[in-house]
């Protein structure tokens, strides 16, 4: 049988390219390869047995409600356990307040079509998470990169850009940020929402890594900051703190905000996965999640620890430089100038490592000597076997 010619495919479809990490992961998952690449949470930490005991709860004690349709809002329960949370880490909130979505990725993209136009600006931290630009740039928008040093935002320059290019939201992870690891001190929180007040533009706050603390003092969300209290949406998510695979995330936002992602929704999917809710409000209820976020914490910082130490040691060519984040997944580098981290990328994976590139992550006037490196995924034993290769990966490259 003859396959029918495609249709032509909408303009956006053909605009936006693949994820280089999403690329770089299938050419890394080969048996033997130690990957800093992906932002993958460490498997062996998962609480399986907590999150399978969770799961039998569900099936056993109300499995018509659990295997049922549910609201597109979400599983009351697991709303009420998610407000409780959010007010203990001091921005009060209510069941009502939240919508539970697919990820926190669903929560961006319902975001972007409920309020981007083609040809609206965001503005986005320099470098950025790399989906939230695939997202932007999906609807059509134009995407305007804010100036950023070692804490992020400079809120000078944000007031600068928002009052020339007049954006219709700026996108931010203000904690151990993706690619950077880097967190916003409290002095520019309150500065960021003073400009937001200020100039009337809508925020977006990012915050899948805020619970994943190795030292220093929590920082309080944007979101919390006077001014930005009722312009801005806080996203979330259950990857970090259960597992990835549950694919359960959360919206925070203004009643019409909310209320507008949730026909958004309804488009996309029609509600999440009710079995994966109900268990989730089961797993909140019943396990120890804080014991379980000490452990991951631990072995987090031990990980970061040793991929810090073996940078000391020379990793890296002389002349590199990296920071130390306070927590999250993610350290960024920089190799010397005239370095390409994309073309010794090829060389690296031949020595089975790999990392990501960091270029792709910048908005505009990418800097080829950057990289990000992921800490999370192996053990400390592994990361100084990985960095030993990637010495040698790229001293081969250059001599």
């Amino acid at each position: 049988m003859c396959a029918a010619a495609l249709p032509p495919l909408a303009a956006r479809a053909t605009s936006v390219g693949s994820s280089p990490v999403r690329d770089i992961l299938a050419l890394t998952e080969r048996p033997g390869v130690i990957s800093f690449a992906g932002g993958l949470p460490a498997p062996e930490l998962f609480d399986a047995e907590g999150l399978r005991a969770a799961y039998d709860d569900a099936l056993s004690t109300a499995p018509r409600r659990a295997l049922q349709y549910s609201t597109t809002e979400g599983f009351p329960a697991l709303r009420e356990a998610l407000a409780a949370r959010i007010t203990d880490r001091g921005l009060p909130t209510g069941p009502d307040d939240l919508l539970i979505t697919t990820g926190s990725q669903q929560a961006l993209t319902l975001l972007a079509t409920t309020l981007l136009e083609p040809g609206d600006t965001v503005l986005v931290e320099s470098p950025t998470y790399l989906a939230a630009l695939q997202c932007f740039r999906f609807t059509g928008a134009r995407v305007a990169a804010v100036p950023c040093d070692e804490d992020g935002i400079d809120p000078a320059a944000l007031e600068e850009l928002v009052v020339r290019e007049r954006p219709k939201l700026l996108y931010a992870i203000p904690t151990f940020q993706n690619p950077t690891g880097r967190t916003l001190p409290a002095a520019r929180r309150r500065a960021v929402a003073s400009v937001a007040a200020r100039l009337g533009v809508w925020i977006v706050e990012d915050d899948p890594y805020g619970e994943l603390r190795y030292e220093g003092e929590a920082q309080r969300w944007i979101a919390a900051q006077p001014g930005a209290e009722d312009r801005t949406a806080l996203l979330g998510s259950f990857s970090k703190i259960m597992a990835p695979g549950l694919r359960l995330g959360w919206l925070r936002a203004p009643d019409s905000l909310r209320r507008a992602c949730t026909v958004a929704k309804q488009a996309a999917d029609l509600h999440t996965s009710t079995v994966d809710q109900v268990a989730a409000a089961r797993y909140l209820a019943a396990a120890d999640l804080t014991g379980h976020l000490d452990r991951v914490r631990t072995a987090y910082r031990a990980r970061r620890d040793a991929l810090l130490d073996g940078l000391d040691r020379g990793a890296l060519p002389e002349g590199s430089g990296w920071n130390r984040p306070e927590g999250g997944m993610f350290l960024w580098a920089r190799l010397p100038a005239g370095h390409d981290a994309a073309a010794l990328l090829r060389t690296a994976v031949r020595h089975d490592v790999a990392y990501v590139p960091g270029a792709p992550f910048f908005a505009a006037a990418p800097d080829p000597a950057t990289l990000r490196l992921s800490f999370v995924t192996h053990t400390p034993e592994e990361i100084a076997e990985g960095l030993r290769r990637l010495g040698k990966a790229l001293a081969a490259h250059v001599s």
